[in-house]
């Protein structure tokens, strides 16, 4: 009863009408960042970091939060209408929904997709609003060198996650690390690797690094690549809606693929291309008509739309209740937190529980104003499409370095977003991951607070880290995380799928 009434509590907080503006910002923005291939709600969220600092805590978060929502509901315009995903999790989508397309029921296409999407958004909601407190709950007796082992798990699951190998997450995370030791030690007062520059000495800002890595060095990276090919297409003939045939096709898939995607997304290394995946191979197994898949089958694309939207709200499982971001959109939103000088975790339930719950409420909110703009938008959501690269890219370039320069004015920070932007770059061109940057930026410093901790209770006994049966589980997932390609290939002679997801 506790949970209805905080959930309700929260609702009065969502339903405010500034943070009302605030969630149908966002969602507008998500939606169309989310059309858009190559632009997704983590690098839109980046760019927002610096000027929504001096805003209120509550209405940005759900603006980040809408933009999350609205980004996946956006990625199945482009991969239906253009065969070009908007977001990786909406790869399985393009599949079935572009030959929908084809023949000419690209109308029926968008309406399972945006109907699934807020079926599973509002069930997933559900599942966050009654997991949630739980979570918290377990998370509480927590001790320093629980909290040591559990930002292990998170680093080992961010690097096993990302990228196409563990090897390249590792290295990415690394980078953050090191950069999560620049500015003074918070123990001794000495300062560490600031090369006697004044402006480093509060440290790396995350804003600053989160916007160079994702704007910067995707526009740079856009730019090398070149011209490409012209994009076709594909007009929506007809009618949007959907017939009684595809209603009752589309139902189970919608249910099936909530039920997949919000534990999978939950999880430390869930996200949601796996169940994705999972969801277009169960319809393909249980459909009526199989000689359909390849062909447009609507089951094809209902089932993972609707994994993929539930997968969303279950990262938020991980991100509110332990603090930890199992995404890209979810490290960003991390450092949202941090800006306004939040930690997620149990203690944020307990400090800021309008807030939490708020944001929580919110997501109802988003998935409605979601299926209200989607269908009868979509015309103007095909035209988002047309946007010229040049013109897009060079406007992110611009806003990304006078938001910058607008949060912090100095010309040290203007050349870190430069460095950052070329090292985003880099990390791109050879084909590592950028999320373990920021995740080690913002967590390291934090895992280095409870290892001091732990320490400093046991007189420096290091025996401590692995004495409690929380940390040792803790440990043994984190060593599973990191050991379970190499297992699963020993075992099955087959290289094991990896997330390549930044958004």
């Amino acid at each position: 009863m506790d949970t209805f009434a905080a959930l309700s509590q929260g609702l009065l907080v969502a339903l405010q009408p500034m943070n009302l503006v605030f969630a149908f910002f966002g969602v507008m923005l998500g939606t169309a960042v989310g059309v858009l291939p190559g632009i997704g709600p983590a690098l839109t969220v980046a760019l927002l970091l610096p000027i929504t600092f001096k805003l209120d805590p509550a209405g940005s978060l759900i603006m980040f939060a809408g933009i999350y929502y609205g980004g996946m509901y956006g990625g199945s315009t482009a991969s239906i209408l253009l065969n070009t995903p908007g977001e990786s999790s909406s790869i399985v989508t393009a599949l079935e929904g572009n030959k929908m397309a084809r023949a000419g029921r690209g109308g029926p296409a968008l309406a399972t997709a945006a109907i699934g999407s807020f079926v599973a958004g509002t069930i997933a909601t559900v599942g966050l609003a009654l997991i949630a407190p739980t979570v918290v709950d377990i998370a509480i007796s927590f001790g320093p060198e629980d909290y040591f082992a559990l930002m292990i798990l998170a680093f080992t699951t961010v690097s096993a996650a990302f990228g196409s190998s563990v090897t390249r997450g590792l290295t990415s995370l690394f980078i953050g690390l090191s950069l999560g030791l620049v500015g003074i030690d918070l123990q001794s007062g000495q300062a560490r690797v600031s090369f006697g520059v004044p402006d480093l000495l509060d440290g790396v800002e995350v804003t600053t690094l989160a916007v160079a890595l994702f704007a910067i060095g995707e526009t740079l990276s856009v730019a090398a690549a070149g011209s490409r090919a012209e994009e076709v297409i594909e007009p929506v003939k007809g009618s949007v809606f959907m017939n009684r045939e595809d209603w009752k096709r589309s139902w189970w898939p919608w249910i099936r693929g909530t039920f997949l995607g919000f534990p999978i997304g939950a999880m430390p290394a869930g996200g949601a291309e796996i169940p994705t995946f999972l969801s277009y191979a169960l319809e393909k197994r249980l459909c009526k008509k199989p000689d359909e898949f390849g062909n447009g089958a609507i089951e094809g694309v209902a089932g993972p739309e609707a994994a993929n939207n539930a997968a969303a709200a279950g990262v938020l499982v991980p991100l509110l209740t332990l603090g930890l971001p199992t995404s890209a959109t979810a490290a960003i939103m991390l450092a949202g937190f941090q800006q306004y000088g939040l930690n997620p975790g149990p203690l944020l339930f307990a400090t800021n529980p309008d807030l939490v719950w708020g944001l929580i409420a919110s997501l109802f909110i988003a998935n409605i104003m979601l299926l209200i703009l989607n269908l009868p938008l979509v015309g103007m959501w095909v035209r988002l499409l047309a946007i010229p690269r040049p013109w897009l890219y060079g406007g992110i370039l611009v806003f990304a370095t006078l938001g910058t320069l607008g949060a912090n004015p100095s010309l040290v920070e203007l050349g870190m977003l430069l460095i950052f932007g070329l090292l985003g770059y880099v990390l791109r061109r050879y084909d590592y991951p950028i999320a373990p940057v920021v995740v080690g930026l913002i967590l390291g410093p934090l895992a280095e607070q409870q290892l001091r901790r732990a320490l400093a209770i046991s007189v420096g006994d290091p025996l401590v880290l692995f004495q409690s049966p929380i940390a040792a589980t803790l440990y043994a997932l984190a060593a599973l995380a990191l050991f379970g390609p190499l297992l699963f290939y020993l075992i099955t002679g087959r290289k094991a799928p990896v997330g390549g997801d930044e958004d």
